[in-house]
C-alpha cells in the first residue's frame, strides 16, 4: 500500500508497476488441478493471507486510481517454488538441503509428500519482464494478474525433489522430520500458466530436472569459491548461468529471446 500510495501520489508517476506476490495466495482447496488467476484468493497461515492481501490491494488500487484514465498501469504476478543459486533463505527445502550437503549433514524433509511446482528463479523472472514490457507498449490492456509456473502441470513431490538433488550432487543423504501433530500444510499446490502462455507467449525455459541441475550447479561452484575465493568469482558464474538460460530460451525459439 505505501508503494502504490507513493505511485499515485508522485508528480511524475511511473508508466508500469508489477507487484510480485506468490502461488500462495489461492484458498487452499487441495485441488488437483492448477489454480487460474480468476480462482478464490486466502489464506490460512499468516504468511499466505498477507499476499492475498496484497493482491487485493493492488486490485482495489487499479480499479479505485488506476483505471484507463491514468497514466500508470498495474499488475501482479505469481510464480510457482521458486529456487535457483544465491537463495540462502532459512526454511526452504532447496537452500537447507545445499547448506546440509556442504555441511556433510543429512537433509532434513519436514513434508515429503507435499507437492508443488517447482520452477528455475530465471522462468519467472523473464515472465515478470514480458509483462512490465506489455505495460509499457499496451498499458492497461495487461493491467491485471498472471500466473507463472513449472513445465510439469501434474507437481512434483519434496520426495522427488530431494532425492534428484542428491543425485546431482553425487552425494548424500535424507531424512524424514514430518511431526503429525504439527499444523497441517497445503499438500497439494498447483498453478495453471496457460493465461500467460497464450497472452504473453510466456513459456518455462526449464523443466524441473533442469532447474534443480541448474541451481546444484551453482551451489557446486559457491563451495569451491568458500574454499578458495581467488579460484573463481560468483558474479561470472551468474553470467554464465543466466546466457545458458538465455540460449536455451533461444533454442526453443521463445520471443522474447529471439527478437
Amino acid at each position: 500500500v505505501n508503494l502504490l500510495e507513493a505511485v499515485r501520489q508522485s508528480k511524475n508517476p511511473a508508466r508500469a508497476v508489477v507487484i510480485v506476490t506468490t502461488d500462495k495466495v489461492y484458498e487452499n482447496k487441495e485441488w488437483l488441478w492448477g489454480y487460474r488467476e480468476s480462482d478464490p484468493l486466502g489464506g490460512n497461515d499468516p504468511y499466505s493471507a498477507s499476499k492475498s492481501m496484497a493482491e487485493l490491494a493492488v486490485s482495489s488500487y487499479r480499479k479505485s486510481f488506476f483505471d484507463k484514465k491514468s497514466p500508470t498501469a498495474i499488475a501482479s504476478v505469481r510464480a510457482g517454488n521458486v529456487i535457483g543459486g544465491g537463495d540462502f533463505a532459512d526454511f526452504r527445502l532447496i537452500p537447507d538441503a545445499m547448506r546440509a550437503l556442504m555441511d556433510n549433514a543429512p537433509i532434513d524433509v519436514r513434508n515429503p509428500q507435499s507437492v508443488r511446482p517447482w520452477m528455475h528463479v530465471l522462468d519467472p523472472l523473464s515472465g515478470y519482464l514480458a509483462v512490465a514490457e506489455k505495460l509499457l507498449e499496451n498499458g492497461h490492456a495487461y493491467a491485471d494478474a498472471w500466473n507463472f509456473g513449472p513445465k510439469e502441470h501434474k507437481g512434483i513431490s519434496c520426495k522427488k525433489i530431494i532425492e534428484k538433488t542428491i543425485h546431482f550432487w553425487k552425494d548424500g543423504t535424507w531424512n524424514d522430520t514430518s511431526n503429525p501433530s504439527a499444523k497441517a500444510e497445503m499438500q497439494q499446490l498447483r498453478l495453471n500458466w496457460e493465461k500467460s502462455a497464450h497472452t504473453l507467449h510466456c513459456n518455462p525455459v526449464y523443466g524441473w530436472e533442469d532447474a534443480l541441475k541448474e541451481t546444484v550447479a551453482w551451489f557446486k561452484d559457491f563451495e569451491k569459491y568458500e574454499k578458495n575465493p581467488e579460484a573463481l568469482q560468483m558474479k561470472d558464474t551468474c553470467i554464465t548461468h543466466i546466457n545458458r538460460y538465455v540460449d536455451s530460451a533461444k533454442n526453443q525459439a521463445l520471443p522474447w529471446a529471439t527478437t
